[in-house]
């Protein structure tokens, strides 16, 4: 129980990418670093978020640009990716955290 309470106060967590959506930038089965929440997130940064219309599932994905309060998310690998090409922007709400550069 006090795990549980002390890992929601870290601002840090781990993050393991699944798939080659990200390819070249992250590699399938990768462990990156990211921090909780999202007042990093900005044009450029990668994010950690839920995915919008399948609950439970969590993608990490390029932030491109924001439009009507939305983020527009991409993989860096186009042809292996689902983003926003087939969702839509995304809720800024649905943000979990911002990985951390390498």
């Amino acid at each position: 129980m006090v795990m549980g309470l002390m890992a929601r106060w870290v601002p840090i967590f781990r993050v393991k990418v699944i798939g080659a959506s990200m390819l070249p930038t992250l590699g399938n089965g990768e462990i990156h670093l990211a921090v909780r929440g999202r007042i990093f997130a900005r044009r450029g940064a990668i994010a950690v978020f839920a995915h919008p219309q399948r609950p439970g599932l969590t993608q990490i994905k390029r932030l491109v640009g924001k439009s009507d309060g939305r983020w527009w998310v991409e993989g860096d690998n186009a042809e292996a990716s689902t983003d926003s090409r087939d969702f839509g922007g995304i809720d800024p709400a649905l943000i979990q955290g911002i990985l951390l550069r390498k």
